[in-house]
C-alpha cells in the first residue's frame, strides 16, 4: 500500500543523511556566549533546504532579541487539512571536547550504523525527517504542509509566544507534529503522550556579615556552606522521595523497562542506589524530581581556613502532569525559607517555570501517526511519558486549542542529547522519514 512511498525514502536517504551532517557541522548554540551568527546560519541553511524540497513562501522570522525561525509552507489541497511540522534548529553547547570520543562535536562521524555530533538528534533529524516526508510525495503532499523550525528551544523558547502572537494565523494548522521527543528504545515507533513541567530558584544562605577565621569561631559560628547543604538536603526524605509538600503525583504504565537498563542508559555507577519508590517509569515520568543544578562557593582550589559568610544554589523542581507551576513554585519556595538551618538568614529567588502537559491522543493524526509508524517499523506503536519538560507544546496548546499535538522524535535512550557523544541510529531516522510521509497521505484521507 505505501512500496511507493517506502522506495522514494530508499532513494532519498543518502541525501537526507548528508543534509543532517551539513547541519551538524554548524554549531549553532544559542546559549548566551556563543555566536549569534552560527544560529543566523544554521537558520539560512535550513531554508536552503525548504526551498530544495520544494516549499514556498521561505523566509526567516524575525522577533527582537531572538535568535531566527525558519517557516515555509505548501498550501492545502482544496478540503485537505493542514499540518504543522515542527523542529528546532539550535543546539546546546558541546562541552569540553575531551568528553567526546570523535575528534570534533561539530564534524560528524558514523560508528556502528550511528551518527555521531551534537544535534545529531536533538534536533537536526527532526528538520531533515519532515523535508525527507515532503520530497517522497515529489514535493506535493496531499494536505497542506507548514514548516516551523525554532532558534531558541535549548534557552526556554524565550521567544515563542511572541512568534505564535505575532504570526498566529501563519501558524495555523489542523495537526501540529513536533519532532523533538525520542523513541522508547531502537526498533519501537513511539508516541509521547505527557511531559513533566519545571519550576526552578535560586536559594542563598547567609550565617556572616563577612568571612571569619575558622579556627578562631569554627565549633561555635555555622559557616554558610555546611548551612546550605543541610538545607538542600531537606529536599528528599530518606528514601529519596521529593519531601516538598503539596506536589501533585501520579502513575503510568511501567512498561518493560529494568533497572539493569536504566542504569546502563544513565550511566550511573556501580553501588548507587536508584531514588523514590513506585515503578521506574513512575519515577521518571508523574511524579516530582529535584535537584541541584548548581553551588556558588568557593572552589576547592581557592579555599583559605575561613568560615564562609554565604553561599547560593540553584535548584530545579520537575513536576508531574496535573501540577501548576505557580502553585509548585510556591510550595519549593515555602520549603526553603521555613527549613534555614541555625537560623541562618535564607533568601530565595524565583526563577523559571513550564507547564507540564498530557496529550489528548484521540482522533484521526493520532491514528494516521500509529498506522504510518507500524508500516514503517513493523510493529505496533508504544505510549510513553517523558520526565523532561518541553513548555511550548502547551504555549502550542493554548494558541491552538482545536488542533492535535503530536510529539515524535528518532532518537532513542542512548542517543545523549545534552550531554557528550550524542548520537542518532541511521535506521531509526530512515523509518522516521517513511512514517511521516505515509502519516502525510493518511491525514489526506
Amino acid at each position: 500500500m505505501f512500496d511507493e512511498l517506502a522506495s522514494a525514502i530508499d532513494s532519498l536517504f543518502p541525501e537526507v543523511r548528508s543534509q543532517l551532517e551539513d547541519l551538524v557541522r554548524i554549531p549553532s548554540v544559542s546559549a548566551p556566549g556563543f555566536d549569534p551568527g552560527e544560529v543566523r546560519r544554521s537558520a539560512e541553511a535550513t531554508m536552503e533546504l525548504a526551498e530544495a524540497a520544494g516549499m514556498s513562501g521561505v523566509r526567516l522570522l524575525e522577533h527582537a532579541d531572538a535568535h531566527p525561525a525558519v517557516f515555509a509552507e505548501i498550501a492545502a489541497p482544496e478540503g485537505a487539512p493542514t499540518v504543522l511540522l515542527y523542529a528546532h534548529h539550535d543546539v546546546q553547547p558541546a562541552g569540553p571536547h575531551t568528553d567526546w570520543t570523535i575528534n570534533d562535536p561539530f564534524e560528524p562521524e558514523e560508528r556502528d550504523g550511528r551518527l555521531f555530533g551534537r544535534g545529531s538528534a536533538d534536533d537536526k533529524s527532526g528538520i531533515v525527517m519532515h523535508l525527507a516526508a515532503i520530497r517522497a510525495h515529489g514535493s506535493n503532499p496531499p494536505v497542506g504542509v507548514k514548516l516551523f523550525v525554532e532558534g531558541e528551544e535549548e534557552i526556554g523558547s524565550l521567544h515563542l509566544t511572541d512568534f505564535l502572537a505575532e504570526h498566529g494565523e501563519l501558524l495555523r494548522a489542523d495537526a501540529i507534529v513536533i519532532a523533538d521527543s525520542a523513541n522508547w528504545r531502537v526498533g519501537t515507533p513511539t508516541l509521547t503522550t505527557s511531559l513533566r513541567g519545571l519550576v526552578d530558584c535560586v536559594v542563598e544562605v547567609r550565617t556572616l556579615e563577612h568571612g571569619v577565621h575558622s579556627g578562631m569561631f569554627g565549633g561555635v559560628v555555622p559557616d554558610a556552606l555546611t548551612s546550605l547543604v543541610r538545607l538542600l538536603a531537606t529536599l528528599h526524605d530518606e528514601s529519596g522521595e521529593v519531601a516538598i509538600d503539596g506536589l501533585v503525583t501520579g502513575e503510568s504504565d511501567p512498561l518493560d523497562l529494568t533497572e539493569a537498563e536504566l542504569r546502563q542508559q544513565a550511566g550511573v555507577v556501580d553501588g548507587v542506589q536508584l531514588l523514590g519508590e513506585g515503578s521506574l517509569t513512575t519515577r521518571m515520568w508523574t511524579k516530582p524530581a529535584a535537584a541541584v543544578l548548581a553551588i556558588d562557593a568557593p572552589g576547592v582550589g581557592e579555599a583559605i581556613n575561613q568560615l564562609v559568610p554565604v553561599a547560593r544554589a540553584k535548584v530545579s523542581v520537575r513536576i508531574a502532569p496535573g501540577d501548576d507551576p505557580k502553585r509548585a513554585m510556591d510550595a519549593l519556595v515555602a520549603h526553603l525559607e521555613a527549613r534555614a538551618p541555625w537560623g541562618a538568614s535564607v533568601t530565595v529567588t524565583r526563577g523559571a517555570s513550564g507547564e507540564a502537559f498530557a496529550l489528548d491522543t484521540t482522533g484521526t493524526a493520532y491514528d494516521a501517526y500509529r498506522q504510518a509508524f507500524e508500516f514503517a517499523w513493523g510493529k505496533p506503536t508504544i505510549d510513553m511519558g517523558v520526565g523532561g519538560s518541553i513548555p511550548f507544546v502547551a504555549a502550542f496548546a493554548d494558541a491552538y486549542p482545536d488542533a492535535s499535538i503530536l510529539l515524535t522524535g528518532v532518537g532513542d535512550p542512548t542517543s545523549g542529547a545534552h550531554g557528550p557523544n550524542e548520537s542518532l541510529d541511521l535506521e531509526e531516522l530512515r523509518r522516521g522519514c517513511l512514517a511521516e510521509a505515509i502519516a502525510l497521505q493518511l491525514l489526506a484521507g
